[in-house]
């Protein structure tokens, strides 16, 4: 294959997989956008407060099924390839995602309707729990020497564009229609929009190859029967290592994405269009940042760039929520530079679950270790966070929050990540053990 060709064959990855993962995550944000709507449609009984706790709930109900679907799916790209589960998560996340914008509200179907959306979010989680891993492999196992982070970007460049697409579309929807529109259909649109979408997403994906590390796998008959229990068993520190620091990236990525929406209008008393406008320039701000982090994560290594980002939200937080509570002008700066920080520890952070793995155990060992981080502490983060308010009655109470979580990162990588940049992505488990 020719240099042409070769970079011809990179661009159709890159395209498919970011598509692909765009629509998995502007689904997850229609949840975010429409929280406070969906709060009192199905909820009503409960005071707002009460409502609302309720709705992140069942947003963190969505991640139990992440360890499940990472599980599995982790199991199906090792043993069938990533391109076949990519495909199967896509088509998971958009239906379940097209029934949930179907789905009746309280006042039809009474307690029926906040369990159903409870097992559709079950459906979403399961498909996420393998989507973003093997979204990062795909990409990362195409990438040239010496610019795997620059095309890993793709992937947390395209969640930044969904979540800025999802605030974008709520913002229209919300401005845009009465109250009693918005609580009848408008709040569907989001989710509606799914099943183009994935259909799309789909198409892409079943037009490319899957990847040479795996198709080397098949043709040296080198598959693992069983890469999930050979994974837990070979490289249970790298599994620990990523877990211990992806706590952060859980933490800052769901409160800057999904969790400031509702807290800038029901904390701070800013209006839902300001906190929507808020969101879509923090979302950008973090979209613009992982062009330029992955550049220097390709060029300093990952670990110095993990490190900068955990210590950053040891010290960060704080001054970004004081200025998000002095004006809407300081909540844009201090939600962006949140954002910022966010894009310095994913895009080090894609190419890096990738390389610390063998290729065998590749889709399992990074599913696992990345999935429970988000299942423990991404997903529970804005309930988290909307409760320590309430207890504390102390609006800063999620920064602090965020502190002692990232506090924790900085020591997990300063003691035990080694740097992955070079390592080979064909390599056996045997040559694996020594590296985290």
């Amino acid at each position: 294959m020719t240099p042409h060709d070769q970079a011809a064959v990179r661009r159709k990855v890159t395209l498919a997989s970011a598509i692909g993962n765009f629509v998995e995550w502007f689904d997850s944000a229609a949840y975010a956008v429409m929280s406070a709507t969906i709060a009192g449609l199905f909820f009503p009984d409960y005071d707002k407060s009460a409502a609302l706790l309720a709705t992140w709930a069942i947003f963190a109900g969505g991640f139990i099924a992440r360890p499940l679907g990472a599980a599995f799916f982790g199991r199906y790209g090792d043993r069938l390839g990533r391109n076949r589960m990519l495909a199967l998560t896509i088509l998971t996340m958009s239906g379940a995602t097209f029934l949930i914008g179907i789905l009746p509200t309280y006042a039809s179907w009474g307690m029926l309707a906040p369990i159903l959306l409870f097992l559709l979010r079950c459906a979403q989680g399961f498909s996420t729990g393998g989507e973003y891993t093997g979204a990062s492999a795909f990409i990362v196992e195409y990438a040239p020497e010496g610019r795997r982070a620059r095309f890993a970007a793709a992937v947390p460049v395209t969640v930044g564009l969904a979540s800025v697409a999802g605030s974008g579309v709520g913002f229209l929807i919300t401005s845009t229609v009465t109250t009693e529109a918005l609580q009848s259909w408008g709040w569907r649109i989001p989710f509606l929009l799914a099943a183009p979408l994935g259909l799309i997403g789909l198409y892409l994906r079943s037009k490319v190859e899957d990847t040479p590390v795996f198709r080397s796998l098949e043709q040296h008959d080198s598959v693992a029967q069983e890469p999930l229990r050979e994974a837990v068993r070979r490289c249970g520190r790298q599994i620990a290592t990523l877990f211990g620091y992806s706590i952060t990236n859980a933490v800052g990525y769901y409160l800057m994405s999904s969790y400031m929406i509702a807290y800038m209008s029901e904390e701070l008393g800013y209006s839902k269009s300001q906190a929507q406008i808020t969101n879509v320039v923090s979302m950008l701000a973090y979209s613009v940042a992982c062009l330029f982090a992955a550049s220097a994560s390709d060029r300093f290594g990952r670990r110095p760039m993990l490190i900068i980002a955990c210590a950053g939200f040891v010290i960060c937080p704080l001054p970004a929520f004081w200025l998000m509570g002095s004006s809407l002008a300081g909540a844009m700066v201090g939600t962006s530079l949140l954002a910022m920080l966010v894009a310095v520890i994913g895009t080090s952070n894609v190419p890096a679950l990738v390389e610390m793995f063998p290729a065998k155990v590749r889709a399992s060992g990074s599913a696992i270790g990345y999935t429970a981080a988000y299942v423990l502490f991404g997903g529970t983060a804005p309930f988290v966070a909307t409760g320590l308010v309430s207890i504390s009655g102390s609006a800063i109470a999620p920064a602090l929050y965020m502190v002692a979580v990232a506090a924790v990162s900085v020591v997990v990588v300063l003691r035990s990540f080694k740097e992955t940049r070079g390592l080979a992505l064909d390599r056996g488990v045997e040559t694996v053990t020594e590296h985290a």
